[in-house]
């Protein structure tokens, strides 16, 4: 039986870290995605505010196969 998969591009964001912004985007997509298979993280950013890092983001391809 063969299958058919689609990818999409988001962008999470947490203020812990990238782990955690990866996690937060994979949670949010799979609220209205369902059967998510992968994501891969194509990017990976910080915002800075008075030399500090305050604001992790990732740029995730997240697959799911469509049925």
């Amino acid at each position: 039986m063969s299958s058919v998969a689609k990818v999409i591009e988001i962008i999470a964001s947490s203020e812990k870290s990238f782990e955690d912004a990866v996690a937060n985007g994979v949670a949010k997509a799979s609220e209205s995605i369902k059967d998510i298979t992968s994501a891969w993280v194509q990017d990976q950013s910080v915002k800075v505010k008075d030399g500090k890092v305050t604001k992790y983001r990732v740029v995730l391809k997240v697959t799911f196969v469509v049925k």
